[in-house]
Parts: C-alpha cells; structure tokens; sequence
C-alpha cells in the first residue's frame, strides 16, 4: 500500500510537472498559429491588414507587373546600315586623269587612303579636299561630296568610299549569351532579335531570361519569349546600346505545413495560389489547418486602398486569408494570383498542437513509470 501510494504521488508529481513545462515552454512547431497572426491585426493594435479572400480582393489584386518596351523604344526607326557616324573608319581610294595628280605619284594612276577614322565630331580630312563632315552621310554621298572638292582642282577625278569598320555604330551584348561582346550594328544585326542571334543566342532556359536594352538614361525589358512573339517587341538597335540578357530572379518563398518549405521561382507564367501549392507538395495532411492558408506581401497603395475600399496612404502589410473548407475556397484560391516577393505560409492545425502536448505529457509519464518499476 505504502509503495503504491508513493508510486500515485511521484505520477502526480511528475504530470503536475510536466504540465508547468509546457505552460513555460513553446512545443516544436513549424510557425505561428492563426490566431497569434490574428493578434497582430490593425485591429488589434498591429500593423497587418488581415484580409479574407473573396471576389472582390481577387479582382483588386490580381495584377502583375508586366515587362515591355516604352513607345520611345518601339517607334524609333532602323539604324540606316551605310549611314557613317562618329568613330567609322573609312577606306578612300581616288583615281585622276593625269600623269602626274594631286594624290597619286608618277606613273601611278590612283591612291588608297586607309583607316580614315572619323571624328568625335563627324569629320574626316582628305588632302586637297580639306575637313569635310562625314557623319550622316551614307558612303555614296560622301563620295560625290569628295568628288565635287577635287574636281576643282585635278580634271574628272574618280572616288570611293568604303567603310572599313563600324565603331561608330556598335552596341553592348552582356550576361547569359553564348559570346558576349561589342557588336556593329549592321543591315543583318540592326534589331533586338537579330543582334542576339548574332551572339550566338542565349545560355539560359528562353522561359526565365529576361532581356533589358539600356539606351542612354533610360532602359526597357522584355521576356525573351515575348520578343519572340511579338514583333513590337523586337525593337530597332541604336549606337551605344547596352544588352543584358539576365535570368529571371522573381519568386516566392512556402513555408509551414506544407509538403516543402522553400523558394520558389516564379518563371513568366501566372502562377495561382493552388497551383503554388502544388508546386511545393501541398498542404501536409497531418499537421496543415486548411483554414488557415495566409498569402503575406507589401501591397501598392493603389490595391492595397481598392481592397479595403478607403484611401490609405504608403505601402501596406496584408495578410490575407484563403480558407480552403469555404464551398468555393478553392475557386478563390484558383484565382488569387502570386506575386514576386509573396510569402505563403499554413498554420498547423489546432488538434496538432493539442497532440503534441498529449504526446509529451503521457511521454513523459511513460518515462516515470518505467523509471518506477525499475526502482521496484
């Protein structure tokens, strides 16, 4: 009877204590809990807007920034592919009617003048021609312009004029193509598509690589799917402008109770709340709350006051709430589209969190009971 009695006492003891260690300490757990999310509600005094997802936050939020080039880019005209511009290099040869010319030694009837570089200025000098304007001029033109000079003073000269090569007219190919480097913009080369094709394509999946064109201070990109789709995409080329052809960084980051906790890239295609579900494993069936599936982002002013149907001011924190045991939570969820940058995160079912007290109290006592009869 006395061993009895002292074995109850050492149970009670032991329960009474295990039940003080799980009041003092937090149980393991994958995050927060709804509820705690709750408590930091503007609300509540916090500084989330805990928003329920319904058609009318669908239709609010349901952008993404798209990619494109401005009218700037898409209007402007083709590089005239013999047009000469600043820092061309000419080749000139001049034939003349006579024994013994201006520019050509006895005996010889003509005279090459080679590498002829144009100036920052867009002029070139040619003996007994004097400086003449080169720039925006095509090779044709600047010859008769040569011709009519010399005409003056050596009887029917003949000209040609040829360009040796295009520095004037060169753009920049950089990051994840098969040969980066400075190239002329030539008559096969003077578009986007053609110039990158002429580097020898791009070293990455076309479905993640976004291609940016930098011209003077400002700059557009484009999906390298849609350049290819679309011909208002695949711009005119101008001297001097940088190509970058990078991946694309966009994502979103799962985390909780679902199949897998990870980033995620985004790619180019829309991507829904189900379909970024799956794309993680779905909901864990033994600890997620399908309840409380939360889509976490900073929203724009301009959605975040279409949503809450009030004018706010700054970017907002929203958290909002798809309850996929609602009859058409999962339409909902269908339709609510992932942004870069979203956070998707599923709170663990209150039964999970009761289970795993239960498990560490009766754990425990298992524990003392064995101790217990070892001891007897």
């Amino acid at each position: 009877m006395t061993v009895f009695s002292s074995r109850a006492g050492i149970l009670r003891l032991t329960m009474m204590a295990a039940m003080t260690l799980l009041a003092a300490c937090a149980l393991p757990r994958s995050g927060p809990s709804k509820n705690e999310i709750y408590a930091g509600a503007v609300e509540r005094g916090g500084n989330a807007n805990i928003i329920y997802v319904n058609d009318h936050v669908n239709r609010a939020t349901n952008f993404t920034p798209a990619y494109g080039f401005s009218a700037a880019f898409r209007n402007a005209g083709q590089v005239g592919a013999d047009e000469i511009r600043p820092g061309d290099v000419l080749g000139l040869s001049v034939w003349e009617n006579v024994d013994d010319g201006l520019l050509t030694s006895l005996g010889a009837s003509s005279t090459s003048l080679q590498e002829i570089q144009v100036d920052s200025g867009g002029y070139i000098f040619v003996p007994y021609a004097g400086r003449i304007r080169a720039a925006g001029n095509s090779p044709e033109q600047l010859r008769q312009i040569i011709t009519d000079r010399l005409s003056a003073q050596t009887p029917d000269p003949q000209v040609t004029v040829t360009r040796v090569a295009g520095n004037g007219a060169t753009v920049s190919v950089m990051g994840k193509v098969m040969a980066q480097g400075v190239y002329p913009i030539e008559r096969p080369t003077r578009t986007l598509s053609a110039m990158l094709a002429g580097a020898g394509g791009v070293s990455i999946e076309p479905e993640v690589a976004v291609v940016t064109v930098k011209r003077g201070n400002t700059q557009g990109k484009v999906w390298l799917t849609d350049l290819y789709s679309s011909r208002s995409n695949d711009i005119a080329l101008r001297p001097g402008d940088i190509i970058l052809v990078e991946e694309d960084q966009r994502s979103f980051t799962a985390l909780g109770a679902l199949g897998g906790q990870t980033r995620v890239p985004l790619g180019n295609e829309l991507i829904s709340a189900v379909e970024a579900l799956a794309m993680v494993g779905g909901l864990n069936t033994t600890l997620a709350d399908p309840t409380g599936v939360f889509i976490l982002r900073d929203e724009p002013e301009s959605v975040a006051s279409k949503v809450l149907g009030k004018p706010v001011y700054g970017t907002q924190r929203m958290a909002y709430v798809l309850d996929l045991t609602r009859p058409n939570g999962l339409f909902l969820a269908r339709d609510f589209l992932i942004r870069d940058g979203d956070m998707i995160y599923v709170t663990e079912a209150p039964f999970v969190q009761w289970n795993k007290r239960l498990q560490a109290i009766t754990g425990s006592l298992d524990s003392v009971d064995t101790a217990t009869s070892i001891g007897d």
